[in-house]
């Protein structure tokens, strides 16, 4: 996969102009599926799963791009329905959208569902993520991030990538996403981290990392 792993979604120019390249043709052109999935876990998570899907969450655009056509793919339901309904649908798509939400609650139900494991073979797919869903790719989350907790515990994560990221720094109404503890964050973790805020993206192509930005951001511990 390509991926895009947007700190809260394609709010920029530059992050834009970096999903039309990882498509290669216009995002008019391109079928996506929404997966928000992760946001069942958290307050109010139904009523911001509307707003997003619907394209109405301005704060952080992924659904109301002007996609082709775009699908939601629930994983929670795939375990109970057969690989044949859903499978060919996301070797269809262009584009995997992955909302924000609860990083380890997502990270279950990829692996519970499948999807994780057909990861490797969609060699051409854009993976967009948002916040968890960028957070869910990497190595761990670390346990500060921590809120829904898996069988078995942890702060483990899929390592598709091998850094984390600390998500939302100086975010207003988020003041514990102070650059001064994504400091305290890193130096705990076991691979370099990433310090983003709601203007930045991390692009990874063939293991090639770019930081997408026009805000500021970090590489905490290289």
């Amino acid at each position: 996969m390509k991926l895009l792993l947007t700190d809260s979604g394609v709010r920029n120019k530059s992050i834009h102009e970096a999903l039309v390249d990882l498509l290669g043709k216009p995002i008019a052109e391109s079928n996506a599926l929404f997966i928000p999935t992760a946001l069942h876990a958290q307050r109010n998570g139904a009523v911001q799963a509307y707003r997003v899907i619907s394209g109405q969450e301005d704060r952080a655009p992924m659904a109301g791009l002007g996609w082709k056509s775009v699908g939601i793919l629930e994983l929670t339901a795939l375990p109970s329905v057969g690989e044949q309904l859903w499978v060919p649908r996301v070797q269809g798509a262009d584009a995997l959208l992955v909302e924000g939400g609860d990083p380890m609650y997502l990270c279950h139900w990829m692996r519970e569902s499948g999807l994780a494991d057909l990861f490797p073979t969609l060699h051409h797919t854009v993976y967009v993520g948002l916040s968890a869903g960028s957070m869910v790719m990497t190595p761990s989350i670390g346990e500060d991030f921590v809120r829904w907790s898996p069988p078995g515990g942890g702060d483990k994560t899929l390592g598709i990538v091998d850094f984390s990221i600390f998500p939302h720094v100086d975010y207003p109404g988020m003041p514990d996403n102070s650059m001064a503890n994504a400091e305290k964050w890193a130096a705990k973790m076991p691979v370099r981290a990433y310090a983003t805020d709601n203007e930045t993206a991390i692009k990874v192509v063939d293991g090639d990392v770019e930081v997408i930005s026009e805000g500021h951001w970090r590489l905490l511990n290289p």
